[in-house]
């Protein structure tokens, strides 16, 4: 089987850590990928160098396939006007889909759609697409971190008004402890002592599952997708995007609550593994249609 995946990100976000960790897993299975991905973009260097088939972001580039895998926005649209097939789409964000002409035509073109939660299920069947043309994968992450709590509280850094890195600065300020804004989470994980995640919208949230794989405590926002990751109390805390609220939970965060019980979610729901099995069953059951 040849899978052709599309990404036009320009940045290493979670999406694109999806993609890289897909391939990884299909390999291993015997599937052979190829990416088309912009040529200055963090995935586009980081596929290269890990040996995989990785073209410009355009169709002279395009190889023979058997399925392809838009995994964002923009590729979808490049996927839907070029009318190609068989075309799985991935949908990560939890906005709601525009209902104008153009977008219920673009909608109309995939063969079939991933979701990663029932959030954004429930998003495309508000639009009429139809229950068996989506298939809920979520995101999936390594287990082989383990943090050891020795650091500050860490924040994705982002210039997205929609993530709530300002309001996460500014509650750790007021429960006065440290707080790290990572441009690379893997790196600072391992010494992260918790893990703040703050989101308007939120389709289900990749770097919260892999703090918690690292066993660091999660204090998100209870929006979208969230809530299907952390039961509140048991893994993690869910709060108002408000900052007492955020700077109250900081406050009674100890180092290493919720550390095994988040952990035991990733490892049961969210591996690595499991994501690219589901995902290749998704190819397969839209081949043997």
């Amino acid at each position: 089987m040849r899978i052709l995946h599309l990404d036009s990100g320009h940045e290493m976000r979670g999406g694109q850590w999806q993609v890289l960790r897909l391939m990884r897993g299909l390999l291993g299975l015997g599937v052979h990928s190829t990416l088309l991905a912009r040529a200055d973009a963090p995935l586009y260097r980081m596929a290269a160098a890990e040996g995989f088939d990785v073209r410009g972001l355009a169709w002279r580039n395009w190889p023979r396939t058997d399925v392809i895998h838009a995994h964002d926005a923009r590729t979808h649209t490049m996927a839907a006007i070029n009318r190609v097939r068989p075309l799985v789409v991935s949908r990560r964000v939890a906005f709601p889909v525009q209902r104008g002409i153009f977008s219920r035509w673009k909608y109309a073109r995939p063969d079939r759609y991933i979701a990663v939660s029932r959030h954004v299920a429930d998003i495309l069947r508000a639009v009429e697409i139809s229950a068996e043309q989506i298939q809920i994968v979520h995101d999936g992450v390594p287990v082989s971190l383990m943090s050891d709590f020795s650091g500050p509280l860490v924040t994705p850094l982002t210039l997205d008004a929609r993530k709530g890195m300002p309001l996460a600065i500014e509650a750790a300020r007021a429960a006065g402890r440290e707080l790290l804004c990572s441009d690379n989470l893997e790196r600072d994980m391992v010494r992260a002592s918790g893990f703040i995640y703050l989101s308007e919208t939120e389709g289900l949230g990749s770097a919260i599952l892999l703090a918690m794989a690292a066993g660091v405590p999660v204090i998100a926002s209870r929006v979208g997708g969230i809530p299907e990751i952390i039961a509140h109390g048991e893994n993690g805390l869910l709060v108002e995007n408000k900052m007492s609220a955020v700077a109250a939970a900081i406050r009674e965060l100890p180092a290493r609550q919720f550390s095994e019980n988040a952990r035991q979610t990733v490892a049961m729901k969210f591996s690595e593994g499991r994501m690219v099995r589901d995902t290749l069953q998704v190819y397969r059951d839209l081949l043997h249609d």
